[in-house]
């Protein structure tokens, strides 16, 4: 079976989530075209690409702004096969993080200014976009019995837009201004969060993934309050936490009615400390099995945080590494972490958290290469589901690799250059170009689809 038709087969099992079956097809054909076109992410862009620009176009927008579909239905699928990478797991790694989509129309809903994540330390520069939110399940492909290991790879299962709420003008009401108070403290990041959070694990229990725990794995900005008390059953959440949190243990003296200890200590101070001995695992980091340096701290308390729910804190060494083979050694920053879980081996957090850096993966080949949100839409609906729409396509493309070709390069792909080092796994841009290469070969298949391809008009992406 070709690449092509593994991928429509994955395809298919949309079909009971559109209302017409010439809706499923224009779904079909939006996917490759979105996938596969080799300019801009735009709507005009895909249909260009599917042939059909000498043809009427309105339906194709109207697919995202009329069309009665909903974007979250399309990852239940991603969800229910994710299951078999964890049968022999107990514990579901989904990593979570936000990230701004960039935008240039000011009428566009849900948009306002942003700060720059990557602007330098000493000057804070702003951006105009949304702020979407991501889930991405981690598989455990090192886990899989391959000739070689390889890391883990991120699909996503949710993508929403959590659009910040917008502050009200000089001349509003003391009502209005009332109102704005209490909404941003009902629609922030960390409510979102705890939300999708509760959406996810009912769609992992709707799939059959009743009996695994589900662990949330998160960055700094998931480290409160909101996030440690979600009350979701059989969920656990790791995040990042800072060095200088105030942590205490709790107070089990018989002439005290104290519950929190006097004695307060900081994840820095845990580092430092002697008395803690260093413990050594063995994760998969870097493409290969490295020794990973790490203390841990059970039944932690932290007051302002967590309140008395007891968490675990984990301190991780700074990794080496060098430059060059013969050059100076040095060492990365120090992580801490902190997690409501204290059943769960101490290795095992650490690979999750590992395994977490694989969303921002995710979101390098949804912008660069995908090239999300670049749609000009302006439609509210369609300004949620078009990002959502590509997102599931890739989630289905990253799918139909692993159940095709098996997560590891083989030689179906295209040759990498003799300026690229070996790569044992398949990037997007090799995805996207054996799905491209596919449908020229294969042109005649998707004349069913409204597909109709001019080989002189398509250009198979590169290898970068």
């Amino acid at each position: 079976m070709s690449f092509l038709e593994c991928f429509i087969n994955h395809l298919n099992l949309w079909k009971d989530n559109f209302p017409q079956y010439r809706t499923f097809l224009m779904a079909v054909r939006l996917s490759l075209s979105t996938l596969c076109t080799p300019n801009r992410g735009t709507i005009s862009q895909a249909i260009s690409f599917s042939g059909r620009d000498q043809r009427d176009w309105s339906a194709d927008y109207k697919f995202f702004s009329r069309s009665k579909w909903n974007p979250d239905k399309l990852f239940e699928h991603v969800i229910s096969e994710s299951l078999s990478y964890f049968d022999n797991e107990k514990y579901i790694t989904v990593a979570f993080d936000e990230t701004k989509i960039k935008k240039t129309g000011k009428k566009i809903p849900g948009t306002q200014y942003h700060r720059d994540p990557l602007s330098p330390p000493f000057h804070m520069n702003l951006i105009y976009g949304s702020r979407v939110m991501q889930a991405s399940v981690c598989l455990p492909l090192y886990n899989v019995g391959c000739s070689e290991p390889t890391s883990s790879r991120a699909v996503p299962v949710q993508f929403e837009n959590a659009a910040v709420v917008k502050k009200p003008g000089k001349r509003a009401t003391d009502e209005e201004r009332a109102k704005y108070k209490e909404e941003k403290q009902n629609n922030n990041l960390s409510h979102t969060f705890v939300q999708n959070l509760g959406k996810l694990r009912i769609s992992y229990d709707n799939a059959g993934g009743q009996e695994k725990l589900l662990i949330a794995v998160g960055d700094g900005a998931f480290c409160n309050k909101t996030t440690f008390n979600h009350g979701i059953d059989r969920t656990n959440i790791l995040v990042r936490c800072r060095k200088d949190s105030c942590l205490c243990m709790e107070d089990k003296s018989p002439d005290n009615k104290r519950f929190y200890s006097n004695n307060k200590f900081t994840p820095y101070s845990v580092r430092k400390d002697d008395k803690i001995k260093w413990k050594t695992t063995k994760c998969f980091v870097g493409g290969k099995f490295r020794k990973v340096r790490y203390k841990v701290v059970n039944e932690v308390l932290w007051q302002r945080g967590a309140k008395r729910k007891p968490l675990r804190v984990i301190v991780l060494a700074g990794m080496p590494y060098r430059k060059s083979k013969k050059g100076k050694k040095y060492y990365k920053d120090p992580a801490y972490l902190l997690t409501d879980n204290l059943d769960i081996p101490t290795r095992k957090l650490i690979q999750m958290y590992v395994d977490r850096w694989q969303i921002e993966v995710n979101f390098r080949d949804e912008k660069t290469i995908l090239r999300v949100g670049e749609a000009q839409v302006w439609n509210w609906k369609s300004v949620n589901k078009q990002p959502a729409f590509v997102a599931a396509s890739y989630s289905m493309l990253i799918l139909t690799s692993l159940k095709c070709r098996g997560p590891l390069r083989t030689e179906e792909y295209f040759h990498l250059p003799k300026w690229r080092k070996k790569s044992n796994r398949p990037s997007c841009n090799d995805l996207v170009s054996a799905l491209t290469s596919d449908i020229v070969k294969n042109k005649d298949l998707l004349t069913m689809y409204g597909m109709f391809i001019n080989t002189e008009n398509v250009l198979v992406k590169s290898i970068a």
